[in-house]
This record gives C-alpha cells, sequence and structure tokens, in this order.
C-alpha cells in the first residue's frame, strides 16, 4: 500500500480493534469478490464502527502500523 487510509479515529485514541468477521456477515458486493475464503478481517474504531476489511489478520496489523495505530485483536 502506497498511501495512508482515512482511519477515523479520535485525537489520543489511536487504536483499532481487528476481528474476525464470517464472509456471511460481509455486504454482497463485497462477498461476491473475495473467492473461497471463510471469513476476512475487520478493524474497528473505539465506538464500533467498521474502518476496514481485509484478508488476513497480518494484513489487518499491518494496515494499522502503517497509519501510526495500535492494533488489538479482538474474540
Amino acid at each position: 500500500m502506497d498511501h495512508r487510509a482515512d482511519f477515523d479515529v479520535a485525537a489520543g485514541e489511536r487504536i483499532v480493534y481487528v476481528r474476525p468477521v464470517p464472509v456471511t456477515e460481509i455486504p454482497a458486493e463485497i462477498r461476491d469478490r473475495v473467492g473461497h475464503i471463510d471469513h476476512m478481517y475487520a478493524l474497528h474504531n473505539i465506538n464500533g464502527e467498521r474502518l476496514a476489511l481485509v484478508k488476513d489478520r497480518e494484513m489487518a496489523f499491518v494496515l494499522a502500523r502503517q497509519n501510526e495505530i495500535t492494533a488489538v485483536s479482538v474474540h
């Protein structure tokens, strides 16, 4: 990735929460493009708003680091 994502995180609250999301919970227009995977990973702000969807957990943490945000795993 060669640009920063526009994450909506509050000033001083540079944290996102990473959680697995079953593909069945993803909007159909995205689901049709992801292929044969069972789940993706979502990054959420402190208010629970979904900021991004990525293919795997490692990518979620990399995306957060690239945007100078701390990622925390949620189960």
